[in-house]
């Protein structure tokens, strides 16, 4: 039973950039990784004790699992290597499965948009498609099914994250700095009020109107902080992104 969970054991990554570094780094299994010339599937396979392949045809003799993580604009090109691959998955953004399923007839497609912080078991993935990888991608971090007319949206949420909350935190550290803090100093302070406020969020359900009364005295320091942060655009600011985010993947 190819691609059945209970035996997956290799998985064939064609590309090797970032998003494929992070799920074999979370996932620890044996990989194999390919490229198109430049050399990263072999630092790569060094790095995760793994194997490069010349070619992608190649994986799909080899790997259980064909994981796309090229651009989405090689899909075609990548796809005359891939015939025979019995089970995908498709980390190719804006891509619907019924492009990959056309470009790959008889594969099994699941389509998933992981975060970064997947290599570290915390991320986030969500998923449409095939069912039968759930439970592998569950072992890197959350795993949310959706519609797939949602999951441009739920990029613009979860996979855009470790890059918003690292501007947020570069922000946060230079305002503490700005304020006589010394930066190495600041850059801790930011790192553990960030982890040690979204433990409370996620503690409390998400309630955060809760969570913010709670800390917010009337015309206290934190009000008068947050007053400045609403005037700035701050809710405004996100919700134009993510519609840059989502009108970008369409």
């Amino acid at each position: 039973m190819r691609g059945s969970l209970a035996l997956v054991q290799t998985l064939g990554f064609v590309g090797s950039g970032n998003i494929a570094r992070a799920l074999a780094v979370g996932l620890g299994d044996r990989a194999l990784f390919s490229d198109g010339g430049s050399g990263r599937a072999a630092a790569l396979a060094a790095e995760l004790e793994g194997s490069a392949v010349a070619t992608n045809a190649e994986l799909v003799a080899q790997a259980d699992v064909i994981v796309l993580a090229h651009k989405p604009a090689q899909l075609a090109h990548v796809a005359r290597e891939l015939q025979g691959a019995r089970v995908v998955l498709s980390l190719l953004g804006g891509v619907a499965i019924a492009d990959v399923e056309a470009a790959l007839p008889g594969a099994t497609v699941t389509r998933a948009m992981p975060n970064t912080a997947v290599a570290l078991r915390k991320g986030v993935t969500c998923v449409c498609g095939a069912e039968g990888l759930d439970e592998l991608l569950a072992r890197v971090g959350l795993v949310m099914r959706l519609p797939e007319r949602l999951i441009d949206a739920a990029t613009a949420v979860s996979g855009v994250a470790p890059a918003y909350v690292a501007l947020i935190a570069e922000a946060w550290v230079d305002a503490a700095v700005a304020q006589g803090i010394p930066a190495d100093q600041a850059a801790t302070l930011v790192g553990a009020a960030i982890s040690g406020a979204a433990a409370v969020l996620e503690a409390r359900g998400m309630d955060t109107l809760a969570v913010r009364r709670e800390v917010t005295s009337p015309g206290g320091m934190t009000a008068r902080g947050l007053r400045v942060l609403e005037r700035a655009g701050l809710r405004s600011a996100f919700s134009d992104a993510a519609a840059a985010v989502v009108g970008s993947a369409r």
